[in-house]
């Protein structure tokens, strides 16, 4: 059997307060964050070490996830080389900077208008999300179909689905299912990510990366609308813009990237949300910290 590695980088949920001054130990670290600051023209790194609630937000939380995991990726460059990336929905757009898609300051400059957009595609406190613990995923495709707008948003692993949609019917979804003795939390998100209620985010995306040149990547992503790998850039700068509006298919791209012959996976970024979940399905996850001599950071 072959032994592969995969690169995968966090979405959002992996911000915290203090994430700036943990990951400026890092030799690149001075560099990015400058370069962030200029394309964003405010000071990501006070909000990377500020307040929790200015960091949750969207359009700060998605610059800061990518600016950690692009200097994480700069640290194992010279270590490792993966065979494919991916990304989970944000994610996605750090894996296409590493494989050279884009350079750097175009993905954090395209991260901080998916965050904006996003946040203007729907008035905050209208929509939500919830994660299904512990039920099949066919099992939680019958049951959203009960309520109105509301949808599966990540197929994130074999026993966690999250659902999306309008707040009343996640609210509906959490109180029936929880009465039903199943486990449902629902999640602090500002808005009703990958469903067809951000579709205005997508629209204004397209005018964004329409005038962009991807560049066909220098690893083969496996990308989230799809669980399949695409090396077409044209192909690429569709289907990134798809997942914002449509479900993220992450098992079925753990799964694909299994099948391509990938052994190890290496979680490249803040926290460690994506290694626990793959740890829990029993397969060979390791965060990025514990393969950097004498790292620097804990695994949070």
């Amino acid at each position: 059997m072959s032994n592969k590695k995969a690169f995968l980088f966090p979405g959002q949920g992996s911000q915290y307060s203090g994430m700036a001054s943990e990951f400026s130990a890092y030799p690149s670290w001075d560099e990015y964050a400058q370069k962030a600051i200029d394309v964003l023209g405010f000071d990501i790194v006070e909000i990377m070490d500020g307040d929790e609630e200015i960091l949750k937000i969207t359009e700060n939380a998605q610059p800061a996830i990518f600016l950690a995991s692009y200097v994480a990726y700069m640290e194992l460059k010279n270590k490792i080389t993966p065979d494919f990336v991916a990304g989970h929905s944000l994610g996605e757009y750090t894996a296409l900077a590493v494989a050279g898609v884009y350079d750097f300051e175009t993905g954090i400059y395209l991260v901080r208008k998916r965050g904006e957009y996003i946040s203007q595609a729907i008035k905050p406190g209208e929509g939500s999300m919830a994660a299904v613990v512990g039920v099949p995923m066919e099992k939680v495709q019958e049951l959203v179909k009960n309520y109105n707008e509301l949808y599966i948003a990540n197929y994130n692993s074999a026993d966690q689905t999250v659902v999306s949609g309008k707040t009343e019917s996640v609210k509906a979804f959490v109180k029936d299912l929880t009465g039903q003795g199943l486990r449902v939390i629902e999640l602090k998100v500002s808005g009703p990510f990958h469903t067809p209620l951000l579709d205005k985010a997508r629209e204004n995306m397209i005018k964004e990366v329409e005038h962009i040149k991807f560049k066909a990547p220098k690893f083969p992503i496996v990308m989230n609308s799809l669980a399949k790998e695409v090396t077409d850039p044209e192909y690429i700068k569709h289907y990134v813009l798809e997942q914002i509006s449509g479900p993220v298919y992450w098992k079925q791209s753990i799964d694909r990237l299994i099948e391509l012959g990938v052994s190890e996976f290496i979680e490249v970024g803040p926290k460690n949300v994506l290694t626990s979940m793959l740890k829990k399905s029993k397969l060979n996850a390791k965060h990025f910290t514990t393969l950097i001599t004498g790292g620097v950071l804990d695994e949070r």
